[in-house]
């Protein structure tokens, strides 16, 4: 097949929970869904650096608890037709790449997969593109291609991989996309101490390991029929029993979860090297394209840009006597006096302050607080539903006050409360109210009451977004109070 006209199908990676970047990222709506560096999230980020290329309908790979949002955002970028493939349960990049590969290929077809992760940045996206051209051809001929992020500086948080020709390590050319040259993958290298790093970027054989894949939906699943039968055919369970719905395709969970949990690294491309006997060639491309995982606080910092002091900032942040720090500010003004080498990050409930180098320990706070029972963990204040969202302004001893936005024409779950009753007035568009047996429409600044114990339901009837505030009062508060009659979602709880 002529690489000029063979067409990628991307399928994206989006199911991981991101809490090392808590407080922006939580585990109901984890950093791949933020728009870290810029208006757009780091998913569709994922999806607008692909533009130019040869591409088919992607497929992202998504926890079953982000459907609504995930999918929302896929309608934002304009792309005519995707699919969603929920994952009941996150077991790992492997099984993920398993069934997106078997979804693809489902009636008969043997797309060219460009596996990529959700929440990774690309500063040059058409280096990236060049890259992605130059492993088309070897990915067309049967080979697992993988993208090596050439080294500028030792780094003891990637593991790394060995390239050569021919079976021996060759010095990796630098500096322009006419070196993107696949070269032969030797082995995958775990994360080194700090000595072995600086030997591997001065020696300039070895890359970061990227976690991005292009290869044939046939390589794979033949390669994971070999390393890892078990998977495929739990895989294959899930996606021959997987349901259809609507927006979404739906894995089966019995069958998902019967298959082992791991990684494409773990699972094949560590082992490939080895297994001559499997005639599966792995290749890797040179990747100079300022790319981060955007795996910490840390890697944020160097993925954005710079101040003159070195400051990386976002939001109405001043500072003052301050080099080397990481400052966001997203509700209120930050202001940074003396502060070096600092992480500052301010949502609307909850701050970070830590040293740079103590990033990593943010998983640590994450746990404590699960212990705790506090929702900073999972949630936003902002909560976004499959209608808009809602945003808790206040909350006290027996009262909460929330704003919340319904996109035009979404329509609410018909519902009941046991425990409380709500207020809405109407701050701007049009209501349609279901109150018991009334239906009710409000324009701005007109307001109903919902009793305790009434079924009831809010609507958006117009053309510009809904916006209420809603004031609850009641015993108990919590969102576990509400019995579903009716969803246009298909939502039990």
């Amino acid at each position: 097949m002529n690489s000029n006209s063979t067409r990628i199908l991307p399928v994206v990676l989006s199911g991981g929970s991101g809490t090392r970047l808590w407080p922006v990222s939580r585990e109901k709506h984890p950093k791949q869904l933020q728009p870290l560096l810029g208006g757009e999230s780091l998913l569709q980020d994922t999806l607008r650096r692909l533009d130019g290329l040869p591409l088919g309908a992607p497929i992202v790979v998504s926890n079953q608890d982000y459907r609504f949002i995930t999918a929302e955002q896929l309608r934002e970028l304009g792309i005519s037709n995707w699919t969603l493939l929920l994952e009941p349960a996150g077991r790992n990049t492997a099984p993920a790449l398993t069934a997106a590969a078997l979804y693809a290929s489902r009636d008969g077809a043997d797309p060219v997969l460009l596996a990529t992760p959700a929440d990774h940045h690309v500063r040059d996206a058409a280096a990236f593109r060049q890259a992605v051209r130059c492993g088309l051809t070897e990915a067309e001929a049967g080979a697992i291609v993988t993208f090596g992020i050439v080294a500028d500086r030792p780094e003891t948080g990637y593991g790394y991989i060995e390239v050569g020709a021919d079976g021996t390590a060759t010095e990796v050319p630098l500096g322009n996309t006419a070196n993107m040259v696949p070269r032969d993958l030797v082995a995958f290298r775990e994360k080194p101490d700090a000595a072995t790093a600086a030997a591997y970027v001065a020696g300039r054989c070895h890359f970061w390991n990227s976690g991005i894949f292009l290869l044939r939906a046939s390589v794979w699943l033949k390669a994971i029929g070999h390393f890892a039968p078990g998977m495929l055919a739990a895989c294959r369970d899930a996606v021959s029993h997987a349901g259809d719905d609507g927006d979404f395709v739906r894995l089966d969970a019995a069958a998902f979860a019967a298959g082992p949990a791991d990684s494409i690294d773990y699972a094949v491309m560590e082992k490939l090297p080895a297994s001559p006997q499997l005639g599966i060639a792995a290749k890797v491309v040179p990747l100079e394209a300022g790319w981060s995982d955007v795996g910490a606080w840390d890697a944020l910092w160097q993925a954005i840009a710079h101040d003159g002091d070195n400051n990386a900032v976002t939001g109405d942040v001043w500072c003052e006597d301050s080099t080397g720090n990481l400052v966001m500010a997203e509700h209120r003004l930050v202001a940074c006096i003396g502060c070096e080498d600092m992480v500052v990050v301010e949502t609307a409930d909850a701050v970070l302050v830590a040293p740079k180098q103590r990033t990593q320990d943010v998983k640590t706070i994450v746990g404590r607080l699960k212990a705790a029972g506090r929702s900073e963990a999972e949630l936003h204040r902002k909560v976004h539903r499959p209608w808009g969202w809602y945003d808790s302004i206040d909350s006290g001893e027996r009262f909460q006050v929330k704003r919340i936005v319904v996109r035009p024409g979404a329509t609410l779950s018909l519902q009941m409360h046991h425990h409380r009753a709500e207020h809405w007035v109407v701050v701007r568009g049009t209501a349609k109210v279901t109150r018991g047996e009334e239906i009710i429409l409000l324009g701005e600044n007109q307001s109903t009451y919902i009793p305790l114990g009434v079924k009831h339901r809010l609507e958006n009837p117009g053309q510009i977004p809904l916006e209420i505030i809603e004031v609850q009062s009641g015993s108990y508060l919590g969102e576990d109070d509400i019995v579903r009659f009716e969803d246009t979602y298909g939502r039990k709880t």
